[in-house]
Formats: C-alpha cells, structure tokens, sequence
C-alpha cells in the first residue's frame, strides 16, 4: 500500500487554486517577476545574515535553494500547457479528435491553447464529415445499383423479358446514378475552387420556361416509377415579360433545376410549384422565388436545409418520393455563392419558399 498517489493530485489541485500567473498577460512579464523575486529573496537574506551575524555560506545555499524552488514553480507554470498540448496531439494522432486543452490564462500560452482547441474543432468537424460523406455515399451509390441489377438479374434469369418496359426501369436507374456521379463532381470542383464564372445577359421568360421544361420531363421520369410527379404543376411568373439578367446560364440551370425538383418532391397530390421573376436592386440583377405547397420548412431546420445530405424529416416529402441525395440544395447555395449572391428560407404562409438574389452586373 503507497500513500504517495494523491500527492500529484493534490498539487494539482493547490496549483489550481493559486495559479500565480493569471494575473500576467506576458510570459515575458512573469520572467521578469521571476527574477523580482529570486533578486528580493536574496537581499532579504543577505539583510537578515548582517543582522543576526549568520554565515555567508549558510546565506548562499539558502539563496540558492529558495531561488530554484521559485524557479521550479515558476517553470511548471510555463510548461503545463505545453505538456498538457503534447499529451492532446498525441491522442489526435490516434485519431481521438475530442480532447481539448484548458485555456483559462491570459498570457501567451493562452492564446496558443485557444488556437489549438479552434485546430482539433476543425479537425474533428472535418473527420465527422468525411465518415458522414463516405457513409452517405455508400448509401446513395448503393440504392441505384442494386436496383439496376435486380432489374438486369431479372432478364438474365428469365424471370422479365427485356422489353421497353424493362429496359425503361433500367434506364431510370442509371440515369439516377449519373445524377448522383455528377452531382458529386459538382462538389468536389466546388472544394477544389476550379469552377469558372462564364456570366452573360440574357432574357428571363424564354430561359426559365426551357429550364422548367426539362424539369418537368426530368421529374415525370423519375428514379423509379413510383417517383413519377406528373400531378404536379409548374407555373412561371415573370414581370416584367421583358425581364433581363446577368449570370452564368449553366449554374443558375442547376439552382432553378434543383430547387425545383426539390420542390416537385415535397408537393402534396395535385399540387402546384410556382417559380416566381422579379427585378432586383442593381442592372440587371435577379430576385428569383420558388414556391411549392408542400409541409415546409420549420423554422429549427432551415438552417440545414443547404447542408449535403441533408434530406428532411420523412414526413416532408410529397407521395412517391424517395428524397432525393440531399445534394440538390448544397448545389444550388454553391452556385448561388458563385455569383455573389445569397439564397434562404422565405416566410411564407403555406408551403416552403426559397428565395435567390444575384446581384447582376457589377456598376
């Protein structure tokens, strides 16, 4: 049995309650505290030596003594962050990015512990998303194939035949999964910076009206039959007709495209989709709304509604979705981001509604 364990402990606990270079802002400050008092103890006992006529050696092994104890605490101090750090780094490099280290001081190391605990934040934000992006992944790529295969092993065994109707499900399969392929391309030149801004002016009316025809032929051939939204009406409403703008025409595609498509997704039966035109502040510039009658958004998710992967609550989505990659959205805030302009969750008294600005020709 020891009874030496608790000591560390229990310095630890005196050091905390003391913690004698709080009150310093410098590391330089408490050094030069440091010889303040190794200078003042020393003079002290050189004066109590001359007045009780103690020996010179006795006054120097005291001065030394006391001055390396002052310097041992002082130094301690100094390096507890520093060990603490290293002990942290340590257990990051096996992969444990939740420790963190104290940031209590007020001085150099202080601001180098808050540094550090900013760093493994990072670092833990992105581990967690990269496990979250291979799993989500995984599971969208996982979805599309298997349905493909199912419909090929069907053929092969004889059970279908490979007629239009077959063949038709496979296609919807694959072109869900060159969705999918492409919309992860998007990303990764959207993390990469590669994406070149090729604006241009243009006519509103003729350019939303092709891009909703697409959309509506894309949605009424969906993922799978049961994803089919012919039910749903796209209605556009531009003013002035004559409206003109000026942005990349391949990027606003996929923000009008997918926003869209999400909306179609989150529509009751029947319902109508409503992409709304208007001029903004500046020449040329954009205010662009869309409209669905779907449940919409509430107010705690609309935040998160332009994350990736992010594909609501289950009971958001509209009969026969299957909810989409949740990349949709990510897409739409990035090309958004591209032109300078802003994208977010409008009040609306029903449904949800996105609203898009880009801010036209720069003056």
């Amino acid at each position: 049995m020891t009874t030496g364990c608790p000591r560390p402990g229990l310095l630890n606990r005196a050091w905390e309650a003391l913690r004698p270079l709080d009150p310093y802002r410098s590391v330089k400050a408490a050094l030069g505290w440091l010889v303040v008092g190794s200078v003042v103890i020393t003079t002290f006992l050189v004066f109590v030596a001359f007045r009780s006529a103690t020996g010179l050696r006795v006054i120097t092994v005291f001065s030394i003594i006391a001055s390396l104890l002052i310097t041992q605490f002082v130094a301690h101090g100094l390096t507890a962050p520093l060990d603490e750090m290293t002990e942290v780094t340590r257990a990051m490099a096996h992969g444990d990015y939740t420790r963190r280290v104290r940031d209590g001081r007020r001085d150099e190391f202080g601001d180098l512990a808050h540094a550090f605990n900013r760093m493994a934040a990072d670092l833990e934000a992105v581990d967690t998303h990269r496990k979250e992006l291979v799993a989500n992944v995984s599971h969208e790529l996982r979805t599309p194939i298997a349905g493909l295969r199912a419909v090929l092993e069907n053929v092969v065994d004889g059970v279908s035949a490979a007629d239009p109707e077959t063949m038709r499900a496979a296609l919807q399969q694959t072109e869900r999964l060159g969705r999918l392929v492409e919309q992860l391309l998007d990303l990764s030149r959207l993390d990469n910076g590669v994406v070149p801004l090729h604006a241009r002016g243009f006519e509103v009316w003729p350019y939303l009206a092709q891009v909703l025809k697409e959309t509506s032929i894309a949605c009424g051939t969906g993922a799978a039959p049961r994803a089919a939204r012919k039910d749903v009406h796209l209605h556009l409403d531009v003013s002035p007709p004559d409206l003109t703008a000026h942005a990349d025409a391949e990027r606003l595609h996929q923000v009008v495209a997918n926003l869209v498509e999400n909306a179609v997704r989150h529509s009751p039966p029947h319902g109508r989709v409503t992409v709304r035109a208007r001029r903004g502040e500046g020449p040329q510039s954009l205010d662009l709304e869309v409209l669905d009658e779907g449940p919409g958004i509430p107010p705690a998710e609309r935040h998160r509604v332009f994350e990736r992967f992010n594909r609501g609550g289950s009971g958001q989505h509209g009969p026969g979705s299957d909810g989409g990659t949740g990349l949709g959205l990510a897409i739409a805030r990035w090309a958004v981001d591209l032109h300078g302009g802003s994208i977010g969750v409008a009040e609306s008294p029903r449904g949800c509604r996105i609203r898009v600005t880009l801010p036209g020709r720069a003056s």
